[in-house]
C-alpha cells in the first residue's frame, strides 16, 4: 500500500519517541489483566495509539517555545491574556474562562443553566457532555438529521441539526430547554461537519424561542475546512473568516483545546452574556480555580494560544483532512464497512457490519477494539453499546443506539502514511478472521461513563 495522492506532511519532525511493540502472548496477557478493556492498557505496551484525538497530538517547535513564556503567577498571568486576546480574535466573543479540560466546562455551564428536569438538545451528545446531563437529572436530546444514522448515505453535512425537531422540540418544551448546543464536528455521528446554512438555520430559531445557543467546539477548525471545501460561496474565504462567521451566529462556546487548540490540556468556555460569565467563574474558582488560569499552568495557557493560531492554517488542515480520507481509503478498497463520507479526525468502522455473527448484547464494538489490540497492538475505541447503551425499566434492559462503531482517531502531528498503512493492514487482516472474534459481557461497571473503568469477560 502506497500513500497515493495524500499531501506530505507541512512540518519537519525534528523530535521522535520510540514505539514499542509486544508480542501478541503479552497482549493477550494485558488484556486480560486490564479486563478486556483497553483503557486500562499501559500506554507503552500500545503500537499505534488511535484510541482519541485529544490531548495526544504533537505540539509545534513555537508551542514548546510559548511554554517557556508561560507565566505561572496564580491571578493576572500574562499567559491568560494571550489566551484571552487569541480566542476573542478567533472566535469573537468577549468573556474566556480557561478550564483544565472540555469536561471542566460543560460542568461548570451545565452547573449553571440545567436543572432536574431540563431537556438540552444537540445533534448528537458524545459521552461526556451526556454525562454531565444526565448527572444533573436532565435529558440530553439527539436532533441530528435522519441520513446520520444511515452509515452509507452520502451528504456533505451529516452532522447537521435538523431544524424542523428542533422547533417542533422547542414549541413543546420550551420551558424546560436551558440552552441548546450543537457540536463541531459530530463526534458520536462518524466525525461528520455541520454547514454554515444549518448553523444560521439553529441560530435563527433559537434566537426565535429566545434560547442560548452554544457550540460543542472542540474541532471548529476541521469544521470550517469542510465548510470551505463543500459549501458553495466559501471556496475564496479564509478558515478564520468562516470560523467567526460560524461564532457569530452563536451565543457561547465550550471548547476542548485538547483536539484544534493541539495542546495536551486545557479548555475555555468562551460568550459575549455578562451575567452568565460571573456565574460560571464562581463555579469554577470553587472546583477550578481562578479565573485567570482556571486549573491550568501559565504554560498550558501559552500553549493554547498559540496552538489556536496554527490551527488555522489551512496546508495543516489540508493534509490533516486527507491523512483521515487515506486511512479510510484504504480500509474501504479492501471491502471493510466504514461509515461515509469519512469524517474529519477518524475513521469509523460499522462493527455490527465487521462482526455480524455477534449480537448486540455481546457488545460487538467492543470485541473489536480488543481484537484488534491483541492482533496488532492497535488501540482504537468503541462507539457503541457500551458507551451508549441506556438502561430502563426495572430489569435494567439495555437500549442500545442505532449506530454501534469503533473509531480509529488519528492523533495531530503524531504519525506517517506508513504508520496508516500498518493500521490498515491490521484491519483488513482481522477482517478476514473476523468470524474467530468472540463477544464479551460485562463483569463490572459503573454508570455514568462506564466505558472507561469496566471490566469484561470472553464469552
Amino acid at each position: 500500500m502506497k500513500a497515493k495522492g495524500l499531501p506530505f506532511e507541512p512540518y519537519r519532525i525534528k523530535m521522535v519517541e520510540p514505539i514499542r511493540k509486544t508480542t501478541k502472548r503479552e497482549r493477550q496477557e494485558i488484556l486480560k489483566q486490564a479486563g478486556y478493556n483497553v483503557f486500562a492498557i499501559p500506554a507503552e505496551k500500545v503500537t499505534i495509539d488511535l484510541l482519541t484525538d485529544s490531548g495526544t497530538g504533537a505540539m509545534s517547535d513555537a508551542q514548546w517555545a510559548a511554554i517557556m513564556r508561560g507565566d505561572e503567577s496564580y491571578a493576572g498571568a500574562r499567559s491568560f491574556y494571550r489566551l484571552e486576546g487569541a480566542v476573542r480574535r478567533i472566535f469573537g466573543f468577549r468573556h474566556v474562562i480557561p478550564t483544565h479540560q472540555g469536561r471542566a466546562a460543560e460542568r461548570i455551564v451545565f452547573e449553571a443553566l440545567v436543572k432536574k428536569g431540563d431537556y438540552v438538545p444537540n445533534n448528537i451528545h458524545f459521552d461526556t457532555t451526556m454525562a454531565n446531563i444526565l448527572v444533573r437529572g436532565a435529558h440530553p436530546v439527539n436532533l441530528v438529521v435522519d441520513q446520520a444514522y444511515d452509515p452509507r448515505a452520502e451528504m456533505a453535512f451529516k452532522g447537521n441539526m435538523a431544524p424542523e425537531k428542533l422547533e417542533a422540540f422547542l414549541q413543546r418544551y420550551r420551558n424546560r430547554v436551558p440552552l441548546v448546543m450543537l457540536t463541531v464536528t459530530n463526534n458520536s455521528g462518524g466525525g461528520q461537519p455541520v454547514s454554515l446554512a444549518n448553523i444560521r438555520a439553529i441560530s435563527s430559531i433559537c434566537r426565535r424561542f429566545q434560547v442560548p445557543f452554544f457550540f460543542d467546539a472542540c474541532r471548529f477548525a476541521e469544521n470550517a475546512f469542510f465548510i470551505k471545501e463543500r459549501e458553495p460561496g466559501y471556496q475564496k474565504k479564509s478558515i478564520l473568516q468562516i470560523v467567526r462567521e460560524m461564532f457569530s451566529l452563536a451565543d457561547g462556546a465550550l471548547v476542548s483545546a485538547k483536539k484544534d487548540g493541539l495542546a495536551n490540556i486545557g479548555g475555555f468556555i468562551t460568550l459575549h452574556d455578562d451575567d452568565l460569565a460571573t456565574r460560571l467563574k464562581h463555579i469554577l474558582i470553587i472546583g477550578e480555580g481562578f479565573p485567570t488560569y482556571g486549573g491550568l499552568a501559565g504554560r498550558d495557557l501559552e500553549a493554547i494560544a498559540q496552538g489556536l493560531e496554527e490551527v488555522l492554517d489551512e496546508s495543516y488542515l489540508r493534509h490533516r483532512i486527507e491523512q483521515v480520507r487515506y486511512l479510510g481509503s484504504l480500509l474501504e478498497g479492501a471491502g471493510i464497512p466504514i461509515f461515509r463520507p469519512i469524517g474529519g479526525h477518524a475513521v469509523y468502522l460499522l462493527a455490527d457490519e465487521f462482526l455480524p455473527h455477534l449480537p448486540r448484547e455481546q457488545y460487538p464494538a467492543w470485541a473489536l477494539t480488543v481484537a484488534l489490540y491483541e492482533a496488532a497492538g492497535v488501540r482504537a475505541v468503541e462507539v457503541g453499546g457500551v458507551m451508549f447503551a441506556r438502561q430502563r425499566g426495572r430489569g435494567k434492559k439495555e437500549i442500545f443506539p442505532r449506530l454501534e462503531m469503533v473509531r480509529l482517531a488519528i492523533p495531530r502531528r503524531v504519525y506517517t502514511a506508513s504508520h496508516l498503512e500498518y493500521v490498515a493492514e491490521a484491519v483488513i487482516n482481522l477482517y478476514k478472521k473476523r468470524d474467530r472474534i468472540r463477544g464479551l459481557k460485562i463483569i463490572e461497571a459503573q454508570e455514568p461513563l462506564r466505558h472507561f473503568t469496566a471490566r469484561f469477560e470472553l464469552l
